[in-house]
């Protein structure tokens, strides 16, 4: 019996799909911004950034089809950029159940604090969060896009390691 029918599928053809599921991600993610008008917080933006870089790693692992060391390198460069993502959905879930008593004042938008400040900077009030990062404004079955976006990322990392860090079969 076959317990593990997706991590037991060729290697390329994992890799493809994972590049196909971070493209589905990010086409939501542009669908819910441009066409249901729910207009994406910093910490959304660089998530966004985090599941493109994802992809990308799985896209070339999917077209390089690398042999052992070069799919293991490929296994990290996913988990750590799958792991990053994680880290910021972490951040902005937390944001997201602080009491309304401690969540912190909305900020400027991303696109002015990079105009102003250093990008160094820009990341640092970023990740100390705003208002407007707190703010529940979409959810599907219970939980909101920056926790499916947490399960998504460690979905994506624990199967692009184990399934780049295996021998093909």
């Amino acid at each position: 019996m076959n317990v593990c029918p997706i991590l037991c599928m060729p290697r390329r053809w994992f890799n493809l799909a994972g590049f196909l599921f971070c493209a589905a991600v990010l086409g939501y993610a542009y669908h819910a911004q441009f066409d249901l008008g729910i207009e994406p917080c910093p910490l959304c933006i660089f998530q966004r950034v985090a599941f493109l870089a994802t992809g990308v790693f799985f896209l070339l692992a999917a077209i390089h089809h690398a042999g052992r060391i070069g799919s293991r390198i490929y296994a990290v460069l996913i988990a750590l950029s799958a792991l990053a993502g994680a880290a910021i959905a972490a951040r902005h879930v937390w944001l997201q159940h602080l009491p309304p008593d401690q969540v912190p004042e909305c900020g400027p938008g991303l696109d002015y604090m990079l105009e102003v400040f250093s990008f160094s900077e820009t990341l640092r009030k970023v990740f100390t969060g705003s208002g407007q990062c707190a703010e529940v404004n979409w959810q599907f079955l219970g939980f909101s896009m920056p926790e499916w976006g947490l399960l998504c990322f460690i979905g994506l990392a624990i199967g692009g390691l184990a399934r780049n860090w295996l021998r093909d079969q």
